[in-house]
């Protein structure tokens, strides 16, 4: 298959004047995604859990929509109904539950992760707008689906995870595949890796890392595990790229497609770089003091072919590139 090429203004002018969804619209990448369509300029309908706090989030990323304050677990009615008034062209699901450690609930895990999925489907298929060549559902995935796997991460190969968050997320991935064969609709699943930047929750290795009093000192594991670190300004990039992808290209039998830079970096040096450039003390930086949490992955390069093959793109920031621009928008 041909390498497509867009340039990222082909791209923005496909959105321009679209009606966009945004589930999950004022989390860490839904926010970002937000803003960057409403700088192109789309009719972008934002659901939230807390418009109150949400209104907050958007004042700050400089996001403007109209916003639907819903409870997606319990009124999947009202959700298809807000559908049909609006006609999506095309629905970005960011909406998750299991990612920050104090989420443990197994119901809302495959409720919000998997049985939410058959519901944009289904709504989708009855209200989706007629003008729109590209995806009709873009639906966030995880690494956390591959498990424990220590090869490179390519789409095709088995998927064994070993983690609630994992397991959810992976029966999402299915539901999205058979509801888009049952309603005839486009769709595909982006799985995510260790994505950073503004708007992440305080409790991970960036904010931390930020927010460090002088002279305080941070406990961190040996850094030794590698991860494919994407800043996410990339991220977003990469979902409006998959989003623009036409129905008569395939995406592959499973609909799943890795954002992944290709590259593995340890997590000491993502440390150490952000440490540089915060002006943070390195001996304040204890590596060593706790122990490696049991859901760690460790892998090969994650493969990245099928993004470059699809979009004629992979992200390209560096580390230092990302939290440079980490430290300019929150300054």
């Amino acid at each position: 298959m041909l390498t497509r090429t867009f340039s990222y203004t082909d791209v923005y002018k496909s959105y321009k004047d679209k009606n966009v969804v945004i589930l999950g619209a004022s989390g860490f990448i839904g926010r970002w995604l937000a803003r960057a369509l409403s700088k192109i300029g789309a009719n972008i309908f934002l659901f939230v859990r807390d418009k109150h706090a949400a209104k907050r989030i958007f004042d700050q990323f400089g996001v403007s929509g109209v916003v639907f304050e819903l409870n997606l677990v319990d009124d999947a009615e009202s959700l298809i109904n807000i559908f049909k008034k609006i006609s999506p062209d095309v629905v970005f699901n960011l909406a998750g539950y299991g990612v920050n450690p104090s989420q443990r609930d197994q119901n809302l895990a495959y409720t919000i992760n998997a049985d939410l999925v058959s519901i944009v489907c289904k709504a989708m298929a009855t209200a989706k707008g007629d003008n729109w060549v590209g995806q009709d559902i873009v639906h966030v995935g995880s690494a956390l689906e591959y498990g424990k796997d220590s090869s490179d991460l390519s789409e095709s190969i088995a998927c064994v995870p070993t983690t609630l968050y994992g397991e959810s997320k992976l029966l999402g991935t299915k539901r999205l595949a058979m509801s888009c064969e049952q309603y005839g609709l486009k769709g595909v699943t982006v799985r995510l890796f260790s994505v950073y930047g503004p708007g992440e929750h305080n409790s991970r290795l960036l904010p931390s890392l930020l927010n460090l009093a002088k002279n305080q000192s941070l406990p961190l594991t040996e850094g030794q595990q590698k991860r494919d670190f994407t800043y996410v300004e990339d991220v977003v990039e990469g979902l409006l790229r998959i989003g623009v992808i036409n129905k008569s290209e395939a995406v592959n039998n499973d609909r799943v497609i890795n954002l992944a830079t290709g590259q593995l970096n340890s997590v000491r040096s993502f440390v150490e770089i952000a440490a540089s450039i915060l002006t943070i003390d390195f001996k304040n930086l204890k590596f060593g003091e706790i122990p490696v949490r049991k859901e760690e992955m460790q892998h090969l390069p994650v493969t990245n072919a099928l993004l470059k093959q699809q979009t004629g793109w992979v992200p390209s920031l560096s580390i230092a590139e990302g939290i440079g621009r980490c430290v300019k928008f929150l300054n």
